[in-house]
């Protein structure tokens, strides 16, 4: 605690007293949206344990299939087979408010040209690259989402961590601060009232010795 650089008068007291109600209503305030942050973002990395594994096991069994594919076709005819795709993706991104955290909503939107998802025919290709290609367009969605969670998971780290020392700040310094300053003001003030009245009190018993010695 450290005490504040001020004039031991009552207008600062009663200015203190103001900075300190408000600096515990804040810090309540923080540590109630620390609290609400924390118990979301344990929601969240819940989630994003959850759907990361199934992503990266869909993945894998799609890899695999491609490279079986990769064993039964030469790479020239395995490049040529992909290299007109049927289907585009565009991604929108919006944002939605989280504690004051403004994490992204994002959303595939695909077009897909005639013929469907195979840009190639079925003649010369093996039956694991269309099992790929389906498989890996069922976990699109979910690879978007996993990116949705974990880039929400990473906002929400900075933000706690913020919102953290916040209320560290306001816990450790600035209230005990405070509170030690307006601890000295007050000591300082009974100590002056405490000498006025000394004071006050010599001067009545000059007054009146002044008086006996008259009469």
């Amino acid at each position: 605690m450290a005490r504040l650089n001020v004039n031991p008068t009552r207008m600062q007291l009663t200015r203190l007293k103001d900075r300190l109600r408000t600096a515990t209503r804040g810090h309540k305030l923080l540590k109630d949206k620390q609290d609400e942050l924390m118990r979301q973002f344990i929601d969240l990395i819940r989630q994003n344990k959850v759907l990361r594994e199934q992503v990266e096991r869909k993945l894998l069994e799609s890899f695999s299939k491609f490279r079986i594919t990769a064993a039964m076709m030469s790479p020239q005819m395995l490049e040529l087979a992909l290299i007109l795709p049927k289907q585009s993706l565009s991604l929108e991104i919006t944002e939605r408010n989280i504690m004051s955290v403004h994490v992204p909503d994002m959303a595939f939107h695909r077009s897909k040209a005639a013929g469907g998802l195979y840009p190639y025919g079925y003649v010369n290709t093996p039956a694991e690259l269309d099992e790929a290609l389906r498989e890996l367009e069922a976990v699109m969605d979910e690879l978007l989402e996993l990116a949705k969670i974990e880039k929400a998971c990473q906002l929400m780290a900075d933000e706690i961590e913020k919102t953290r020392r916040r209320v560290n700040a306001l816990e450790y310094r600035t209230i005990p601060d405070l509170q030690e300053t307006i601890k000295y003001i007050r000591m300082k003030l009974d100590e002056n009232e405490r000498a006025t009245i000394t004071r006050l009190m010599k001067v009545k018993e000059l007054i009146a010795k002044n008086e006996q010695e008259t009469y």
